[in-house]
């Protein structure tokens, strides 16, 4: 059985244009939702996956209409794939049901890997490169000057007897930035 699946970012988007083509495509249920992929929870696609069994396929748009992030898409499709779920994009030479199709989705997958692959080693060795001129990675020790200035701020409103609450408060920061900065000032703090 062939499933559907469209997806807006925004609700301002119209899944018309998906729907009907996904319609023509054979789908006899179609999953619809307005979330952008960044969204923790798409309750739709969990509905989706949670439904499809073994023989059955998960019919798209395009891809990125399932995900925008590689390992994200390849992760998802693999899970399908150990279903025994294929997955069909309209927009995509991607059909996974077909021996062509898996394999060329393996073989996005391998790029995909080898690109993160290359990723990494590049990091490793600029980090490699900066650690023998005597760099270390990660944020400086310190406060910035701004920091710094509101660092004063703060001992001045605290010596006056303002309370920690208060002055965070007032300046529009935390209660622990609050502390951070009486503690680079060396006060000490009463209880």
């Amino acid at each position: 059985m062939k499933f559907g699946y469209a997806r807006v970012s925004t609700t301002d988007q119209n899944l018309d244009l998906q729907i009907n083509a996904l319609r023509s495509a054979g789908c006899e249920t179609i999953y619809q939702e307005k979330v952008s992929t960044r969204a923790a929870d798409r309750p739709e696609l969990t509905k989706l996956l949670e439904h499809v069994r073994s023989g059955d396929a998960i019919v798209i748009w395009k891809l990125d209409r399932l995900d925008r992030g590689t390992v994200k898409l390849i992760t998802l499709v693999t899970e399908l794939k150990d279903k025994g779920v294929g997955l069909i994009s309209l927009n995509d030479p991607i059909d996974t049901t077909t021996a062509q199709g898996q394999f060329l989705f393996n073989i996005f997958a391998s790029l995909a890997e080898y690109e993160r692959s290359l990723t990494r080693e590049r990091t490793m060795a600029g980090l490699a490169a900066a650690k023998l001129q005597g760099r270390t990675g990660g944020k400086k020790p310190g406060l910035t000057e701004d920091a710094k200035k509101q660092a004063r701020v703060v001992e001045s409103l605290y010596k006056e007897g303002h309370s920690v609450s208060v002055i965070a408060k007032q300046l529009s920061i935390s209660r622990t930035t609050t502390y951070k900065y009486l503690a680079h000032r060396g006060v000490s703090i009463s209880s």
